[in-house]
């Protein structure tokens, strides 16, 4: 199973927004999106799971052209959890349940029920089953998505900015959670994150983009603190304590 992206470009009217974007991801692989806002992250998350289409390029899932894809196959095949997630009077229990609706026409089955059960269970939020979504916070809010994203079952798991209501405890929570699920069942994880250490413990390659750019396409252990410096524009040293590597931005470096 893999995800391949050749010289993907995308405008907005007369300002390109993505030139020639091309990477891979194989089953069982995290890849972590990183560069500052409005680089294009999200931007290639909707040209992938057929929001924006009037790009260039070609996007191959497991050898289908995704372009093709009717939305029903891209329902089954790809789940998005977005930045912002939209509140309504739904239940945690039944928003959760909708993830699984590419599957069933009318009804839902037992199997499906199991699904949601299983999903509140992982992310510890049976509490929250028949609360409404009007009534979580951001967090709460974010952990919802994602449980409708994993009970979707998909090949394909993309998440824009997936930790950026959590606190710490929920972060590493959740991106264990996550890497755990993409091991077991072999799917491909593709997510935007700006907390680049968060990032490193988690992720198994890094692609980095600039002005809408590829410019890095590394592994674990490629990333290095030039890259970081070209993308952000900050400079940053690496340390290491065992097998830990962290980025940490020189005290010297001024304010916006």
């Amino acid at each position: 199973m893999t995800l391949n992206v050749e010289s993907l470009t995308f405008h907005y009217g007369s300002r390109r927004i993505l030139s020639d974007v091309s990477f891979r991801v194989d089953a069982g692989e995290i890849v972590a999106v990183l560069g500052p806002n409005g680089v294009g992250k999200s931007t290639l998350f909707r040209c992938l799971i057929g929001i924006l289409r009037s790009w260039r390029g070609s996007v191959r899932l497991h050898g289908g052209n995704v372009a093709a894809f009717p939305a029903e196959k891209i329902a089954q095949k790809i789940a998005y959890v977005p930045q912002r997630i939209e509140t309504s009077s739904l239940s945690v229990f039944d928003a959760i349940l909708l993830g699984r609706k590419p599957y069933f026409t009318w009804f839902a089955t037992s199997k499906d029920y199991e699904a949601v059960e299983d999903i509140l269970g992982r992310l510890e939020l049976e509490s929250f089953a028949s609360q409404t979504l009007d009534r979580l916070s951001g967090g709460e809010l974010q952990k919802v998505a994602l449980a409708r994203a994993l009970v979707q079952e998909p090949e394909l798991l993309i998440l824009d900015e997936p930790t950026n209501s959590l606190d710490m405890k929920n972060q590493v929570g959740i991106l264990s959670l996550l890497r755990n699920i993409v091991r077991e069942r072999k799917i491909m994880a593709l997510l935007s994150i700006h907390d680049i250490n968060v990032a490193m413990r988690y992720a198994d390659r890094f692609l980095l983009l600039r002005q809408g750019n590829v410019i890095a396409d590394v592994r674990h252990d490629g990333l290095d603190s030039d890259m970081i410096e070209l993308v952000y524009g900050l400079p940053v040293h690496i340390h290491s304590l065992g097998h830990t590597v962290s980025f940490v931005i020189e005290r010297s470096t001024k304010p916006c």
